[in-house]
């Protein structure tokens, strides 16, 4: 890593937190973005020292964009885009159409992502095969993680400004939903 680091930034997607590092040379024009400490962009001798730099995040590649604004003299500001909305705004809109859990099983640290629009579940970067079932109250979606029967239950509020609720249960405990 030289001393061209620019801006560093955590984005929870559903396969993990990604950490991306962006390099402004703003004397040689050099741009290299780095996605988990892995180089995969680079350009060197540009010009134009402001602009936009788009790339992808994650297996579901995830649209990715770095904009380069000059904001005095020689100072820069460096904003990142998921999706095409800011950083801050991805975050909170992520916050409401995913349910995240972390958890350790068997002395390994899990994190576990509901996507709830597909219902889709994740844990630790790998989507895992679920099966999915209407109950009385609401539908279960079963699927194990090593030796551990885990259920996400999903039930109405009752209320319609809170929606659904969904609740991780591993083994019949009941896991404790965080926040991102």
């Amino acid at each position: 890593m030289s001393n061209d680091l620019a801006g560093v930034w955590e984005v929870a997607l559903s396969d993990g937190v990604h950490r991306i590092e962006f390099e402004h040379g703003t004397t040689t024009g050099k741009r290299v973005i780095l996605v988990d400490g892995k180089e995969i962009l680079r350009r060197d001798w540009m010009f134009k020292l402001v602009g936009k730099e788009t790339f992808n995040v994650g297996k579901s590649d995830t649209k990715a964009t770095i904009n380069i604004d000059a904001v005095s003299g020689f100072a820069y500001e460096y904003t990142l885009e998921i999706n095409g909305k800011s950083l801050k705004k991805y975050m909170e809109n992520r916050s409401k159409v995913t349910s995240t859990w972390v958890l350790n099983l068997d002395g390994i640290d899990c994190r576990v992502v509901l996507e709830k629009d597909t219902m889709d579940v994740w844990c630790n970067g790998q989507n895992i095969e679920t099966a999915g079932e209407f109950v009385e109250d609401g539908t279960e979606t079963h699927f194990t993680l090593g030796d551990h029967n885990c259920c996400v239950k999903a039930v109405s509020s009752g209320k319609r400004r809170d929606g659904i609720i969904h609740t991780l249960l591993v083994d019949g405990t009941e896991i404790a939903e965080c926040t991102e």
